[in-house]
């Protein structure tokens, strides 16, 4: 039996991000199919500790607080304590790469999820930055295959280096939502198809600025919802919050899995403004409810989302595309066909863990 450890995470079951939600789904379907596998959670993430989850081993690891070498550390100690217990430990995220040779002194197999390229994020500091960067560089040398969850993120690899581990491009998974409560919508005084939905961090390369500065600029009398944490005080969401108009709505974060996937199942269409990511969740969970996208213009959302969106390069785009799907219906019905069907055929969990299980089950 083949035993897989997955580090990286602050555990399941999954509370906080996309990296959770990504463990809890593949790992739940990789022991279905036989293999051992388990998690590596942070110590209390789970109150009181549960030491299975859908069959998946939990193994809690102390974290220890040191400001912005709280992850690193806690990265590090879940390699040390991981590093002779499983066949292939797979780390999601290249931020603590220097210590992956760990667990290969005792002749495990290393994987690490490259993400996105996050040493371009501007809500790092430049240390931060430069650590990331550097990470990035050292994952060439210290693992023994890298995953790319988009062939854009395999392609800058290739780009920036000469010599690499075997690359893999596996994307992360989505469900596909038919229905949804309608009635939810009304805490909000939200009618259904009758506004528009960002979800995002509200971070500069997400261009959120331009997608506010563009849809007030545009006809459209609907009201356009932003979910993400307007609370951080950060300069950017300062700027952001500088902007009234009586059609832009900050809901703050929703986590409600019946309340989140009803904002996006009744969205007339669903802003998208990442930059620097590869496949990126929350736009797969958008296809997935059957969302109409306008998309930033990057080869990371046209990979993804394809036929599905249209495409903005700046705030002054962005009018005429709303026009665009405020007025044409036969287009936003398209749109919304083409989502599901991009999710259907190209990023269900199911072809994500049949991926998997082959490189995991095929001799190196």
């Amino acid at each position: 039996m083949i035993r897989l450890a997955i580090l990286g995470t602050r555990g399941i079951p999954a509370r906080y991000g996309g990296f959770e939600t990504f463990a809890e789904e593949i790992a739940e379907r990789l022991q279905q199919r036989g293999l051992e596998v388990t998690v590596y959670c942070e110590k209390g993430c789970n109150s009181p500790a549960i030491e299975t989850h859908k069959g998946v081993h939990l193994i809690y690891v102390p974290s220890p607080r040191l400001g912005p070498f709280s992850t690193i550390l806690f990265d590090l100690l879940c390699l040390i304590a991981a590093r002779n217990r499983h066949d292939v430990i797979y780390m999601l995220g290249y931020g603590s790469s220097l210590f992956c040779f760990i667990p290969r002194l005792w002749g495990k197999q290393v994987w690490l999820n490259m993400d996105g390229i996050e040493w371009k994020r501007t809500k790092w500091s430049l240390p931060a930055r430069l650590w990331l960067r550097a990470m990035e560089w050292i994952a060439m040398l210290t693992s023994n295959r890298l995953i790319a969850d988009a062939h854009a993120i395999e392609s800058h690899i290739k780009k920036h280096y000469q010599s690499t581990p075997p690359i893999s491009v596996i994307p992360y998974g989505a469900p596909t939502i038919h229905q949804a409560d309608s009635s939810l919508l009304v805490e909000w005084d939200l009618l259904a198809d009758d506004y528009y939905l960002l979800v995002c961090r509200l971070e500069p390369e997400n261009h959120v600025l331009e997608i506010l500065q563009g849809y007030i600029a545009s006809n459209s009398t609907l009201p356009l919802v932003i979910l993400g944490n307007y609370q951080t005080g950060t300069h950017y969401v300062k700027q952001l919050l500088t902007i009234t108009d009586a059609r832009i709505r900050m809901l703050g974060t929703i986590y409600d899995q019946t309340k989140l996937p009803a904002l996006r199942f009744y969205a007339r269409a669903y802003f998208h403004g990442h930059s620097v990511g590869g496949t990126n969740p929350s736009l797969l969970e958008a296809l997935g409810c059957g969302n109409a996208v306008i998309a930033h213009d990057n080869v990371f959302n046209r990979e993804v989302a394809g036929n599905a969106a249209l495409y903005f390069g700046r705030a002054t785009d962005i009018p005429n595309l709303v026009e665009k799907i405020n007025t044409d219906k036969i287009l936003r019905s398209v749109m919304r066909s083409n989502a599901k069907d991009i999710i259907a055929r190209r990023y269900t969990w199911e072809l994500v863990t049949d991926a998997y299980m082959a490189l995991l089950t095929t001799p190196s």
